[in-house]
């Protein structure tokens, strides 16, 4: 299996990618592969009740870079055409990340190259996308990105903010 190299333009999430802003999905530049199409899962393994799939998206045709601003459609066509998964929020296409306020989480961007269109349909899982790229995936890369939402705190009663 072919080692990808993947990168992102950040090593914490800017709010933009996050559901503290608009929730666009990262440019994620892919180095390293010959196959054809990639797929990604975007995961956190920091969440309470386990990992939390964020993004699954399969059938993009292989350059050296996946966009910014995929839509949230589970079949596109635009900025680059794709099939996307079911994530955790159970809604198609990207989901940004979102943790408990005052916790700070890793985010791993995990891309495979991939020989051949994935015999999927669109708003399939994290499962049938795993079972899939074990039989069909030619290469392999990660990333990492952390966020973190700040927790506020709340004044205790009967007093005033200091100005």
């Amino acid at each position: 299996m072919q080692d990808l190299t993947i990168k992102v333009d950040f090593d914490r999430f800017p709010p933009r990618h996050t559901c503290d802003g608009e929730e666009i999905s990262p440019r994620i530049r892919v180095a390293g592969s010959d196959a054809p199409y990639l797929a990604v899962i975007m995961d956190d393994p920091d969440a309470p009740r386990g990992t939390f799939t964020h993004w699954l998206v399969w059938d993009i045709p292989a350059t050296g870079e996946i966009p910014e601003g995929i839509p949230r459609e589970p079949r596109i066509s635009h900025p680059v055409s794709a099939i996307q998964g079911m994530n955790d929020f159970r809604r198609t296409g990207y989901a940004g990340p979102c943790p408990p306020k005052g916790a700070s989480h890793r985010f791993f961007i995990r891309v495979w190259g991939v020989g051949k269109r994935l015999d999927l349909p669109p708003g399939a899982g994290r499962i049938e996308l795993e079972d899939a790229l074990a039989a069909a995936a030619t290469g392999y890369g990660e990333t990492m990105a952390v966020y973190g939402r700040e927790k506020v705190l709340k004044a205790p009663p009967g007093t005033r903010p200091r100005i």
